[in-house]
């Protein structure tokens, strides 16, 4: 796993043999950041990150200057492995929630400007994360959740997309507070 820009940028870390994530591929990663750069200042957002993995995405964050980081993980491995990377890097203001987002999100109690969620693909209940996102008002203002997914789900029609970019057989679809359809 390479950071790739920023404070930590250019380092790879090296992801235990044990772990069961699905990382977002580093062309995907690389693009989801340069769109994000068009849309944030890191340096003043939260951000949450639903099935952190192995933390990639939020490593990129923390690299880039974000400071108010909640990472939630269920799978212990990968939160012992986060929790010494936190530390090996000197990475502040990083939480680590080690739970199922499921019963993390009603329990959340603070809003986010941006959210992403990276779930297994064929995990049964992948649909309904928008809606507990909204349901739960954990979006800051115009703020973004992010869901990665493959072509199998289609969210065009919810209320709260406004885009989607496809890379590959990676999708991240786009959903706001207003949502109002760009594609």
């Amino acid at each position: 796993m390479r950071i790739i820009a920023g404070k930590f940028g250019g380092r790879v870390l090296k992801v235990p043999e044990f772990s069961p994530t699905r990382p977002t591929t580093n062309i995907a990663k690389e693009a989801l950041f340069n769109m994000l750069e068009n849309y944030y200042n890191f340096d003043n957002i939260a951000f949450l990150d639903l099935f952190g993995g192995t933390g990639q995405l939020s490593f990129e964050m923390a690299s880039r200057g974000c400071q108010d980081i909640t990472l939630v993980e269920q799978f212990p491995k990968c939160v012992k492995f986060i929790e010494k990377t936190i530390i090996q890097l000197g990475i502040e203001g990083m939480r680590v929630m080690p739970m199922d987002i499921f019963k993390y999100l009603p329990m959340a109690n603070r809003t986010f400007d941006l959210i992403f969620a990276g779930p297994p693909y064929p995990l049964p209940n992948l649909a309904d994360i928008p809606d507990l996102i909204f349901e739960n008002s954990l979006i800051e203002g115009e703020g973004w959740f992010i869901l990665e997914h493959n072509p199998q789900h289609n969210f065009k029609n919810h209320p709260h997309y406004i885009k989607q970019k496809k890379y590959g057989q990676t999708i991240f679809s786009i959903f706001t507070n207003e949502g109002k359809k760009r594609d």
